[in-house]
């Protein structure tokens, strides 16, 4: 396939991706990377994050890696201070460290829906925050990407701290847009529709025959590549869209014009029995 881009799009660009050893965050990085710009990814399991660098730098391309868990400011600090020693100032971010889970929510802990909200919502604040600090502080320009999700604006049913905590990015990425303009700082984010990858997508669709009705749902009857979503996210965290902040970009092959709530699906099924599947599922994803 052409490239689309020329070769140096991101060249003399530091960015960060948060959650960048696997799926989406692994594909974004390999992008910037392949564009020219010095790559830093962080997550909280050192393995991928090392199979990540490695990759990068087999091709050629700069990057590194730094463990960190975004719920923990002081966590976020470290690993941005280290990321600059490794690659000096930071210019880009990309929020995609993540967490989800299906549950009904009247059966949700206090410690589940706090795991997803602080680590959704409070890990991009953080890392968002601290960016933004410095940017102003050296009276740089800066461009924030943030990953959330459809359902942040209709709601969806039985992933509610996701829904939640996924809103709260959009208000951010949108009331920084208006604040920090004055500062040359860019806020934007993509709201991915379903994009199969390892982990996620598995702990979410864990049937083949739900995947197939998920497909059907989307207008133009297929699910996401990471290599689009790589794209879109070059794209706005490049010169190419200088002019464009507090925008929320979807991505999801009109599936939520044309349906909504990418898990409301489940309501029509016998709860009882969609009950014993989260459990079913919840109890897999432990093992792993």
């Amino acid at each position: 396939m052409a490239e689309r881009f020329a070769p140096d799009l991101l060249k003399d660009q530091h960015v960060v991706v948060t959650g960048g050893g696997t799926g989406l965050g692994r594909a974004m990085a390999e992008r910037f990377a392949a564009l020219g710009a010095a790559v830093t990814v962080g997550g909280r399991r050192a393995e991928p994050l090392k199979e990540t660098v490695e990759a990068i730098r087999g091709r050629g391309h700069a990057a590194g890696w730094e463990t960190v868990n975004v719920r923990e400011p002081e966590s976020v600090g470290a690993f941005f201070e280290a990321a600059e020693t490794r690659n000096g100032p930071v210019t880009r971010l990309v929020n995609n460290a993540a967490a989800n889970f299906l549950a009904a929510s009247h059966t949700l802990s206090d410690n589940g829906f706090d795991a997803v909200v602080k680590t959704n919502l409070y890990g991009a604040f953080f890392a968002t925050r601290w960016c933004g600090q410095r940017w102003i502080e050296r009276g740089t320009e800066g461009v924030v990407l943030s990953i959330v999700t459809t359902y942040a604006e209709t709601g969806s049913a039985f992933v509610l701290p996701s829904a939640v905590s996924k809103a709260g990015v959009v208000a951010m990425t949108k009331s920084l847009a208006a604040e920090w303009g004055l500062y040359g700082i860019r806020l934007n984010a993509i709201a991915p529709g379903p994009f199969p990858t390892k982990g996620a997508w598995e702990r979410l669709v864990p049937d083949p025959g739900i995947a197939e009705h998920m497909r059907q749902r989307v207008p133009l009857r297929r699910f996401g590549e990471p290599e689009e979503l790589a794209d879109l996210a070059a794209f706005l965290l490049s010169d190419l869209a200088r002019y464009l902040t507090g925008a929320v970009v979807p991505l999801d092959g009109g599936e939520a014009l044309a349906s909504g709530g990418q898990f409301n699906d489940f309501t029509k099924q016998d709860r009882e029995g969609v009950l014993a599947l989260f459990e079913m599922m919840r109890g897999d994803a432990g093992k792993g």
